[in-house]
């Protein structure tokens, strides 16, 4: 499936998206080929396509929690799995509200989530070091951070909206990494998925508080501009999120952004923006080999 991504003039995006779209048996995915490249592990993120959700939820609705068809919910999981190259069975599902709280993946976690019930609350990020688990979080604007340590094979997972960004999501994940697996984060591999973009993330002063108190006056600084608006903001969480990482020890080579937005393309991805409650909501999939 060709795909042509709609651009917002006021992205503040240059560079090339460093994403590749990908398709199987009419499922489309895209994925991060500095990750694949490795041939450690298997990543992907999820479109609107290839799915069998009907009505608001069309097509690959990977939400349990959106009043979709149940059964159809695990049919879209089944679908991306076999595209992605995992199984349902593999997979550990996250349990976000706007946290920084990081869980620390084992073999007995394998399907919480998708097969059988979760027993944790309030988790916007996942870390293993275990092969064979499927990493999985969600999305519908926020931000996805892909993180792999190639040097002690562990990989993170990890949802950050405005809120996580400004309590600085990547730091938090690559800490529990190294506390965890002993992770350097000069050695990680670490990609900004999908999400929206400068010019489609409007915010109000309060929001521009918040950053200004996480990143200082100067830090702030380029992270957002004037909005349309008098007291409106547009918020570059992409820049944002490059920053908490490079403040956290990740080199800027080893930073990958996708630099493609939900909001621009809703024909492609669910977007909050867009439809509000009435949708589904896309994944992230992360898996070590």
């Amino acid at each position: 499936m060709e795909i042509r991504w709609n651009r917002n003039p006021g992205t503040g995006w240059s560079r090339p998206e460093e994403m590749v779209v990908l398709e199987k048996n009419g499922v489309v995915w895209l994925s991060f080929p500095a990750l694949d490249d490795t041939g450690l592990v298997r990543n992907g993120f999820s479109t609107r396509h290839g799915g069998v959700s009907r009505g608001c939820y069309a097509s690959m609705n990977l939400s349990f929690s959106r009043n979709d068809d149940q059964a159809a919910v695990m049919e879209n999981y089944r679908r991306m799995g076999e595209a992605v190259g995992v199984s349902t069975d593999s997979m550990v599902l996250s349990w976000q509200t706007h946290t920084t709280n990081i869980r620390r993946v084992t073999e007995k976690d394998k399907g919480k989530g998708i097969l059988r019930d979760r027993d944790y609350r309030d988790i916007d990020g996942l870390i293993t070091d275990i092969p064979g688990i499927t990493l999985v979080t969600f999305y519908a604007d926020c931000v996805p951070l892909y993180f792999l340590d190639p040097k002690k094979k562990a990989i993170g997972l990890s949802h950050s909206g405005w809120r996580g960004t400004v309590k600085r999501m990547g730091g938090a994940t690559l800490n529990e990494m190294k506390k965890a697996y002993g992770t350097d984060p000069g050695d990680v591999i670490a990609c900004i998925g999908p999400s929206i973009c400068r010019g489609c993330f409007e915010v109000g002063e309060d929001v521009i508080e918040e950053v200004k108190k996480a990143f200082g006056p100067q830090g702030a600084e380029g992270l957002y501009c004037a909005g349309k608006e008098p007291g409106k903001y547009q918020m570059d969480l992409w820049k944002a999120n490059r920053k908490v990482l490079e403040d956290a020890g990740v080199k800027p080579a080893n930073i990958h952004t996708a630099g493609i937005c939900t909001m621009c393309n809703p024909d492609h991805f669910y977007s909050h923006r867009v439809m509000g409650d009435s949708r589904g909501n896309l994944a992230a999939f992360l898996a070590l080999r």
